[in-house]
């Protein structure tokens, strides 16, 4: 390296402490990170795009370095859904910096693997106490029956007050109201669970009703609606 004239001519000081770098949680140990092939860790981060039309959350989980399982879901924006099929694709393999380094095409998607990126070389990962991390495959317990992301869906306007679209259940058919029009309940269909049960050979009709419930005083209604026609 280059040494400057004026750098050349300093006398020595001595350093005094040589500790090295504050030890961080991680996976049931506490860690001094000297090198990418010292973070593992399970966990999150959430992006958005710069016109904040859609967000994204990564879950990544990262075992001496190396992306070992990625989960991309997204919301709000139909590229990015297949931009998140490219990174889905390209993030297991990779170390925890080449990822950071890599284009994963959308705003969003990068975004959230810049927090993500923060959050675990600072030791604030998921699995910062669990001995020994979590499994390969733990990003799946994250989604709902059927392997769908848990959505929560919702609209209203002050002309006409809210409408039930999706719960973390599922998609909502109707919505309970009560004699003075509020809301007390909701119907709904688990639309992986029912589309996993018809894959697997029950006929349509029966999956349907085997996967509708209901939730609150939905039995006790004074009227249903439609929250998509009414």
């Amino acid at each position: 390296m280059t040494i400057s004239h004026e750098v050349e001519t300093m006398c020595k000081v001595a350093k005094g402490p040589h500790h090295g770098p504050a030890p961080i949680p991680e996976e049931g140990k506490w860690v001094k990170a000297y090198e990418i092939k010292d973070i593992s860790g399970f966990t999150h981060g959430v992006g958005w795009c710069a016109p904040q039309q859609g967000t994204c959350k990564l879950s990544l989980n990262v075992k001496e370095g190396v992306i070992q399982e990625a989960l991309v879901e997204t919301i709000g924006c139909s590229g990015m859904t297949h931009s998140a099929a490219m990174a889905a694709e390209v993030l297991p393999g990779k170390t925890i910096l080449e990822a950071l380094n890599t284009d994963l095409v959308c705003d969003a998607i990068n975004v959230a693997m810049r927090e993500l990126f923060l959050q675990i070389v600072y030791g604030r990962s998921q699995s910062a106490f669990s001995d020994d991390g979590l499994a390969i495959g733990a990003g799946l317990e994250d989604l709902g029956k059927g392997l769908r992301s848990q959505v929560g869906t919702m609209f209203s306007t002050k002309e006409k007050g809210v409408r039930y679209l999706e719960m973390a259940e599922g998609y909502v058919t109707k919505m309970a109201l009560d004699e003075n029009d509020e809301v007390i309940g909701y119907q709904f269909i688990k639309l992986g669970k029912m589309l996993e049960d018809i894959r697997h050979g029950v006929a349509p009709e029966e999956a349907l009703k085997k996967n509708t419930g209901s939730y609150g005083r939905f039995e006790n209604a004074a009227k249903y609606i439609d929250p998509r026609e009414e």
